[in-house]
């Protein structure tokens, strides 16, 4: 995988060995950022991080900060390895998403949701909200199939790239 656009554009990332992680792919990856717009000085969540892709690809794009939260002990290694080789610095937690969300309180200009396509988002759907700044955005990418819906937040575009959909939402 690269870095599609930014200060990191073209360089390479890893992505955590077998298949327990699901990369976004570099397409969807630039399409969500044309669809958010510029992200210069964000503070940025990415959720269910995987590689880090997506909050890689908003701190090339300069953003200001970003928060990692990913369960899986080698994907948090992956991360941390591709934000050195980067010299990006980035606050990278390797614990549960929904306890996490439990006790965060900081508001992000950007929330970046990529769970398991099999994971019920409504599990997820109580915490949203309160994570996005007034006048944040969300992108929540999951199955082409699923359509989801956030009490409290509303619907800004969904689009289907392949087997993947990118659903955006806003206050």
């Amino acid at each position: 995988m690269r870095i599609v656009a930014g200060s990191r554009k073209g360089h390479r990332i890893d992505a955590p060995k077998g298949t327990a992680t699901r990369p976004t792919s570099d397409r969807v990856r630039e399409s969500a950022f044309s669809l958010v717009g510029p992200v210069d000085g964000a503070s940025v969540l990415d959720m269910f991080a995987g590689s880090g892709a997506m909050g890689i690809e908003a701190l090339s794009r300069v953003a200001e900060r970003a928060v990692f939260v990913e369960s899986d002990r080698d994907a948090c290694r992956t991360i941390n390895r591709n934000l050195d080789r980067l010299r990006l610095n980035a606050t990278v937690l390797c614990q549960d998403a929904l306890r996490f969300l439990a006790t965060e309180r900081a508001r992000y200009d950007l929330v970046l949701v990529d769970p398991p396509y099999d994971f019920d988002y409504a599990r997820l759907e109580p915490y949203l909200p309160r994570l996005l700044d007034d006048d944040g955005l969300l992108v929540y990418e999951t199955g082409a199939r699923t359509e989801p819906e956030i009490d409290g937040l509303a619907g800004r575009t969904s689009r289907k790239y392949g087997a993947a959909r990118l659903t955006l939402f806003e206050h």
